[in-house]
């Protein structure tokens, strides 16, 4: 009887040797390393339109924003979210000095293979992360964003957004358009359906 294939726990070291021989990002959890395959024409559009809202919005502020590039460590694993916001100097994880460890913001654009990991397992992860403030998932089928903000208190609110509404960043003092994160966003909708 042949008995299935386990996954041998890596450390984070081997994760990085492995992440710079590879053509691919890898993100680092649970001592797994997970290849990140690349997005829709669609996934692609609304992190430019997330990063341009971002960056337009932080001007004349502290906060500084980041395109899927940018890897996050928390502890000992890591990610790759499809933008952030750091305020003031990015703090460097010790032991990777290419991650960032104190985002306030975090962006995911959700698709159908990580959906259900961008809300649970990454949220948990991103949830250790003391100081982010702000998690936004920015849905691809319909112009919605789901905005998770944390309060004082260390709980969370959650607020679903559509066009004509407004989020309003509690980790930095500035507010973004929904409908300017879906700018172009039937165009690419369509192109996709053909």
């Amino acid at each position: 009887m042949a008995q299935a294939a386990r996954v041998l726990p890596t450390t984070y070291d081997d994760y990085l040797a492995a992440l710079e021989a590879s053509p691919v990002k890898m993100e680092f959890h649970g001592g797994e390393i997970f290849a990140m395959t690349g997005g829709t024409v669609m996934h692609s559009h609304l992190i430019g339109n997330v990063f341009a809202a971002l960056r337009g919005a932080l001007r004349g502020t502290p906060c500084r924003a980041f395109i899927s590039e940018q890897r996050i460590a928390v502890g000992k694993e890591s990610c790759y979210p499809d933008a952030s916001v750091v305020c003031g100097p990015p703090v460097l994880a010790p032991h990777d000095r290419n991650a960032v460890t104190n985002p306030s913001v975090i962006v995911e654009v959700l698709s159908a293979s990580t959906e259900m990991y961008d809300r649970g397992d990454k949220f948990d992860l991103y949830r250790r992360i003391a100081s982010l403030r702000d998690y936004l998932l920015v849905n691809q089928e319909r112009n919605q964003v789901e905005h998770f903000a944390r309060n004082d208190d260390g709980s969370w609110t959650f607020r679903s957004l559509g066009d004509g509404e407004q989020i309003r960043l509690t980790g930095v003092a500035v507010t973004l358009d929904v409908s300017e994160l879906y700018v172009d966003a039937a165009e690419m909708r369509a192109l996709a359906a053909q």
